[in-house]
């Protein structure tokens, strides 16, 4: 099960509908993006898409909407996009600073929406799909003998799943390692590959996790806050403490990522036997959506609030407010989750550290290998990543 591949259910009302319905990036004068004004049409130059891209660029998350993981992508939407509430899907011209790329942008929404399969698999599946989102980068490294895929731009910097606890309940915890000191019940999803590292390291006991975790705060509110659970810093934070009406509290974590598993978030994929093809499509999109990443980040307004009005139209199961969703923002600056580097080293958004991803395949080796997923024989940094396509001088602090 990849990391993003999370029901949420909420005993939560859902937010009234919000006022806007955009997504797109046009020109506000100081670079930043707003989703209100017109997007003129296509123009030649480094922004112009038409001609070396599909008509229709067609990209499967792997969730439902999401202001953390996919704000970039959804920051491209044109105004007014198509939306197929009955399958999930939201489309409308694809625009970079402004302007009308030439080509349209469909992106799909995963877990539910596609009976919880996984983006590889579904990109596997549906030839019609030319570009994935893998929610967690193990899934990338987990499927690379059966259903190899080639990350080439890393959408969040860290991995945003936690380990959260009730901080009344557990004055004593600070980390991860705190909790595996005591007998407290851990819930996670089971099958997660991070748990199969935090009890092989001894950070956390085997006999104090439990898997059986769906996704609701039901079994963490019963309990009064007596276990701790995984769920993801730039979300549960905010909906104990203001949407979970059984609670209205703060709870308090840490990421994995602190805890020595040091994946990168959700990253945008190709299958290596389109990247060929894709390569003209890819030199040009994958600069654009860097900058999307930036440009979101220092204004997010109308993107979010495009998100979660496609959201709430697909009706999905997932509670996501503007709330849940400025929160969010505020976590991903502050815990380095959308940092162009999370040790500091360099100030490109969303390229691949060599060393970091060798560190990824070396620990899941033996994570998968127990679960009877083997890696592709001989695996390395280059069978699963590439900067080739990443613009080195975009960057957050630009």
């Amino acid at each position: 099960m990849t990391v993003q591949s999370r029901p949420r259910r909420l005993a939560v009302p859902l937010a009234a509908a919000v006022l806007l319905t955009v997504a797109a990036c046009g020109d506000d004068g100081d670079g930043r993006t707003d989703a209100s004004a017109s997007a003129p049409a296509a123009e030649s130059g480094a922004a112009a898409l038409d001609g070396v891209c599909p008509e229709t660029v067609t990209v499967q998350t792997s969730w439902l909407p999401n202001a953390t993981s996919f704000g970039p992508l959804y920051a491209l939407l044109g105004d007014d996009p198509e939306v197929d509430a009955d399958r999930k899907r939201a489309t409308a011209p694809l625009v970079a600073d402004g302007r009308d790329t030439g080509v349209s942008l469909e992106l799909r929404a995963g877990g539910p929406a596609i009976g919880f399969s996984s983006t590889t698999a579904q990109m596997y599946a549906d030839e019609d799909i030319d570009l994935g989102v893998v929610g967690g980068f193990d899934e990338i490294v987990q499927n690379s003998a059966t259903q190899p895929t080639t990350a080439v731009l890393a959408l969040l910097e860290k991995d945003p799943t936690m380990i959260y606890w009730d901080p009344e309940t557990y004055p004593e915890f600070e980390t991860i390692e705190d909790v595996g000191e005591t007998d407290a019940t851990v819930l996670y999803f089971g099958g997660d590959a991070y748990m199969e590292y935090l009890t092989g390291a001894g950070i956390l006991d085997k006999d104090q996790v439990d898997g059986s975790f769906d996704g609701s705060p039901a079994r963490f509110v019963a309990a009064g806050g007596k276990l701790a659970s995984a769920g993801y810093a730039a979300e549960d934070p905010y909906m104990y403490e203001h949407e979970i009406d059984d609670w209205m509290k703060p709870v308090k974590g840490q990421l994995v990522y602190e805890a020595g598993y040091p994946l990168y978030g959700p990253s945008l994929v190709v299958r290596p036997e389109r990247e060929d093809e894709l390569a003209p499509c890819l030199e040009k999109l994958v600069p654009i959506v860097q900058q999307a990443q930036v440009d979101y980040l220092r204004d997010p307004d109308a993107t979010i609030a495009a998100i979660v009005d496609i959201a709430e139209r697909y009706r999905g199961g997932d509670v996501l407010t503007e709330g849940i969703a400025r929160y969010g923002i505020g976590e991903m600056k502050r815990l380095g989750i959308a940092s162009d580097d999370a040790e500091g080293r360099d100030t490109t958004v969303g390229n691949f550290e060599t060393a970091r991803v060798q560190k990824i395949i070396d620990i899941g080796r033996p994570l998968f290998e127990k679960q009877d997923k083997p890696l592709k024989e001989g695996l390395k940094p280059a069978d699963v990543v590439t900067d080739e396509f990443v613009d080195p001088g975009i960057g957050h602090g630009r």
